[in-house]
């Protein structure tokens, strides 16, 4: 049973004068500990789709299934992690982490020795009472990931979460963000600018078409390596530049039927 499945899922924005058609008869499933991520041009509505599976907004046509009933609200089951951090500056990187077993009123005391196992397990242990400007950029993403994990969700949703960050930082945190997601066992939806992020981190890469969007293909992704390689190591592998080149070429003629 996937975890997630869209069966022709439509959504429209509408203002007193026009209507906006972003997004056309989409499928998708998705299955349990899988990653997948999906790539398409600017405006294309990707974080759309992401606002659709977690349940913040509704398609005006079509189902979002989670676990195999209809998403009619927020699911606590979805985490969501995006671009900033939005980290709390008066709160220590404890607090902040915290945050989320507050506002679900979760057992408090366990939750701190939870935050303080996580923190200590992904290398932020001596850092809890730290406060986030004394950070680096990679290390602020860390924490919002754990404080998205602290609520335990069975989805991760990442909505573009490198793209603040320098080259060099970006390729350390996507080997971490990939390691940590796949030591909790979640599934998680990537959406990204980057190819070559997608390609690396990913074991499904779905491409969207320009707006009024849908997918257009799906590419599984695989690598001769015995062992799935981290992202950094994928990019080294053989299939990796293919997968890229093909990607690009579709989102190539993507753009151009835009400008055309």
């Amino acid at each position: 049973m996937p975890q997630i499945e869209l069966r022709n899922v439509s959504l429209s924005y509408f203002t007193l004068k026009s209507e906006t058609e972003a997004l056309r008869d989409v499928h998708l499933s998705v299955e349990n500990g899988e990653f997948i991520s999906i790539v398409g041009p600017s405006g294309c509505g990707k974080s759309t789709l992401l606002s659709l599976i977690s349940g913040m907004i509704q398609p005006i046509k079509g189902d979002v299934l989670l676990f195999n009933l209809p998403l009619k609200e927020a699911s606590k089951r979805v985490g969501y992690m995006l671009q900033h951090d939005f980290l709390f500056e008066w709160r220590d990187i404890l607090s902040n982490v915290m945050v989320g077993a507050e506002i679900r009123r979760m057992d408090l005391k366990l939750a701190k020795e939870k935050a303080l196992s996580l923190l200590d397990r992904y290398g932020l242990g001596g850092f809890a009472h730290h406060n986030p400007n004394q950070l680096s950029g990679g290390m602020r993403q860390r924490v919002a990931l754990i404080r998205t994990l602290m609520t335990d969700p069975d989805i991760l949703l990442l909505d573009e979460p490198f793209s603040a960050l320098d080259f060099q930082t970006r390729l350390n945190l996507q080997d971490d963000i990939s390691s940590i997601i796949r030591d909790q066992g979640k599934t998680a939806i990537l959406v990204t600018h980057d190819i070559s992020e997608a390609v690396a981190m990913a074991n499904r890469v779905c491409v969207m078409s320009r707006r009024p969007s849908t997918i257009t293909t799906i590419h599984n992704i695989h690598f001769s390596a015995e062992q799935r390689p981290s992202p950094l190591d994928a990019r080294k592998q053989p299939e990796y530049t293919q997968y890229f080149n093909r990607i690009w070429k579709e989102l190539e003629g993507n753009v151009s039927a835009i400008n055309g």
